[in-house]
Parts: C-alpha cells; sequence; structure tokens
C-alpha cells in the first residue's frame, strides 16, 4: 500500500494533531501531536510516535512503561488537517495510570449509548472481585456457572417467545436481558467481548474471500 502523506496539511509549526482511539471499543485515549517523522516512524513501526511540544523531540509511546499502542489504522478528516489514529492499547494510555488521558468529568446530561456494554461489564467485573451484598450479579457469580448458564437459557426463551409474540418492546427486553446474562458468562469463561469481535472478523473476512471466488 503506498503512503502519501503530502496530501496532509501540517501546521505552520510541522504539526498536525493526531486523536488516539482505542480500535476496540472506541474510547478516546489521548490527543498528542505529530510531525512528519514522528507519522513516519509511526508506520513503519506499527506503534504510535510523537512530537513533545515542551521538549521538541519525537517520542514513542510506552518507550519506559511499557504501555505501548500497537496502530490498527490510521485516518484524517476532510480537511486533511487531523488524524485519528486507532489502537490496540497495550496498558494505559495515561501517565496517571488511567486507561484514557480523557478521566476527568466536566459535564454530563446522559451516558452514551456507545458506552454502556463497557460500563456494565466494568460492573460485572468489579462485583466479581468485590462482591457487593443483595447484588443480583454478585448472587450470580457466588451461585457459579450453573446458575448463570440456567439463565442464558432461560433469556433465551423468552427471546424465542417476544419474537413469536411479535412484541418489539418484549423482544428487545429479553435481549437486554440475555445480553447481561451472556456478559456475565464471558466473565466466568474469561471471553472478552474483542475475543468474539475478532471471530466476527474471522468469519465475516472468509465470506468475504468465498464471495470474490
Amino acid at each position: 500500500m503506498e503512503i502519501n502523506i503530502e496530501q496532509l496539511s501540517f501546521g505552520q509549526d510541522g504539526l498536525i494533531p493526531a486523536i488516539v482511539q482505542d480500535a476496540d471499543n472506541g474510547s478516546v485515549l489521548t490527543l498528542a501531536y505529530m510531525n512528519q517523522d514522528s507519522l513516519l516512524k509511526t508506520i513503519q513501526t506499527n506503534e504510535t510516535w510523537f512530537f513533545s511540544r515542551k521538549r521538541q523531540t519525537l517520542w514513542n509511546k510506552g518507550e519506559t512503561s511499557g504501555n505501548k499502542q500497537e496502530v490498527k489504522k490510521i485516518t484524517f478528516d476532510c480537511d486533511a488537517d487531523a488524524l485519528l489514529v486507532q489502537v490496540k492499547p497495550i496498558g494505559p494510555a495515561c501517565h496517571t495510570g488511567e486507561e484514557t488521558c480523557f478521566h476527568n468529568e466536566l459535564y454530563t446530561s446522559e451516558v452514551p449509548s456507545h458506552d454502556i456494554v463497557y460500563q456494565i461489564i466494568a460492573r460485572i467485573k468489579d462485583r466479581r472481585v468485590n462482591p457487593v451484598d443483595g447484588a443480583y450479579t454478585s448472587y450470580l457469580f457466588e451461585k457459579g456457572i450453573d446458575k448463570v448458564l440456567k439463565k442464558v437459557g432461560e433469556e433465551t426463551t423468552e427471546v424465542v417467545i417476544g419474537a413469536k409474540n411479535n412484541d418489539k418492546q418484549e423482544t428487545t427486553s429479553e435481549i437486554s436481558d440475555l445480553t447481561y446474562h451472556t456478559l456475565v458468562l464471558m466473565e466466568l469463561m474469561g471471553i472478552s467481548i474483542t475475543d468474539v469481535k475478532n471471530e466476527l472478523l474471522k468469519r465475516h473476512i472468509k465470506k468475504e474471500g468465498q464471495n470474490r471466488e
């Protein structure tokens, strides 16, 4: 694939802002800056390299901390003056130890829908490590996998019934229950959302390849 960075519009200081995003869950990890050299090194090494405006030098994310970022895709905006760098983070993005540099909340009107699954997963993980008396998720972990499997089976049946009744709201509700119990099962079995996405991706690529034959 030919890489042509000449189409990009770098600022008068030779820099272009780079928004770094988790390729798996879509969360914004950090905002940094690249010059032509750091961008080329990023492409060549498949790891993020930035230009430090404070130190006036190139730096490789995770070089000292080990919290590197494996680059999956780089795109640029309609004005060609900003980059979106999608990565697989290996460790926290922020020097404070937080997963993202954008962890200080200024204002919230409602929880973004694209975040809710990951928030539920985080809550499930926390309930497993830190059980809470009376909490349903803690109860499921206490009872073990047989109880969770029973609930998955029950909710699957409820989805079928809702769909057979042609009841959109009921089916939506039951799919939500099934999704939650499936996420608990995944936590018990050490299966991540990324594992599922990768399996779907393999099947998609395989099917696309078959369609071309």
